[in-house]
């Protein structure tokens, strides 16, 4: 089941307003929570305290806690692998191990007798997740989790991040990735260009983040910075976690029939794929006799929303998104553009691959 989290940094915020964020994430459906005892320091036991009663407060409202660690802080808190009583005591559902151990370790945390989970770093793309496997871990309690990267130019490429899940997909592990809010204004870190997994996604919309999170297979969408508004929340809240969307704008004069095509109908990118457009061809059969008056005929430019004129003959009704710049041939209506922010998404529909069309008012 796909889910959204957010991220609490302890001693970065107020304990009243990490709850509070709690409570508003919750309200939106928001599921996971992701902290981090990598970068606070000071007095154990304070620390401890505040960490329980942050992860206290957000059990109480169904909310799932991965705790960020790695080998340094097990030794500084004498935790061992062996024994991980204290993330229980704390009321934390999970491990996340920004820095792993050798893989069998790793295996043997999966069989803690508190049922945590063990969530392991998704973003180096080496063999360390197949060295866990072959010490037979618990695969139920076993789980993935992307970084995210502070420093503006440092996030994750889309190849990389792409061979990244390939490997951790290829053993149906869970695997989570982070957005960043853009009015958010700090991490667990001083420096904060923007707390992305996929560099790409660092000055876009939170929504468009998350759709291309869930697009690429990721299960948990989690943001990483604090604290983005309320908007925001519920803007990635709204995002279709099962089925791409896009977002266009339609020209002023389209007709309610090209309308009702563009917003109304399941569209699917045809097994035939050609290079210059995402062609969806069945309102073309629904709106078979329909006349379809030539409309803004122009040349045609990447991420143009095209529907055939009844000039093109039994094309007539079939829709068409501009992968390419191409010239128009004067019998194709150019009735609206996906939004700029989504190109990356237009980019990697697949064929066969259903998706919706949403017309931004």
């Amino acid at each position: 089941m796909k889910q959204l989290g957010i991220s609490i940094y302890p001693f970065h915020a107020t304990l009243e307003e990490n709850k509070n964020y709690i409570e508003l994430a919750a309200k939106y459906g928001y599921k996971r929570v992701f902290t981090c005892l990598l970068s606070v320091d000071g007095d154990k036991e304070v620390i401890l305290k505040e960490f329980k009663d942050t992860i206290e407060h957000a059990n109480n409202f169904g909310m799932e806690v991965m705790v960020d660690v790695a080998p340094s802080i097990f030794s500084k808190l004498n935790i061992s692998y062996e024994d991980l009583s204290f993330f229980k005591e704390i009321g934390a559902t999970g491990v996340r191990l920004d820095l792993g151990f050798s893989g069998n370790e790793e295996s043997i945390m999966t069989f803690n007798e508190y049922g945590l989970l063990v969530e392991i770093n998704m973003s180096q793309d080496t063999n360390y997740v197949n060295t866990i496997m072959d010490f037979m871990p618990n695969k139920e309690k076993l789980v993935g989790c992307h970084n995210f990267y502070p420093h503006r130019y440092t996030g994750l490429s889309r190849e990389h991040f792409r061979s990244c899940n390939k490997r951790f997909k290829g053993f149906a592990l869970t695997t989570a990735a982070f957005v960043t809010s853009q009015t958010g204004t700090f991490g667990p870190w001083p420096v904060n260009d923007g707390l992305c997994t996929l560099e790409e996604h660092r000055d876009l919309p939170i929504e468009v983040q998350g759709r291309e999170l869930f697009n690429e297979g990721i299960d948990v969408v989690i943001i990483s910075n604090c604290f983005p508004t309320e908007e925001e929340l519920k803007r990635l809240a709204d995002v279709n976690k099962e089925m791409l969307e896009l977002e266009c704008e339609v020209y002023d004069g389209v007709g309610s029939v090209e309308k009702d095509i563009i917003e109304k109908e399941l569209h699917y990118q045809r097994g035939d794929v050609g290079e210059y457009v995402v062609r969806s061809t069945q309102s073309r059969v629904k709106y078979k006799g329909t006349h379809f008056e030539l409309f803004n005929p122009v040349d045609i430019k990447k991420g143009d929303v095209l529907i055939e004129s009844s000039l093109y003959g039994q094309y007539a009704g079939e829709l068409h998104i501009a992968r390419k710049d191409m010239k128009n041939s004067g019998k194709t209506s150019v009735v609206g553009k996906i939004d700029p922010n989504y190109m990356g998404l237009l980019d990697s529909i697949k064929p066969w691959q259903k998706f919706k069309i949403k017309i931004k008012k």
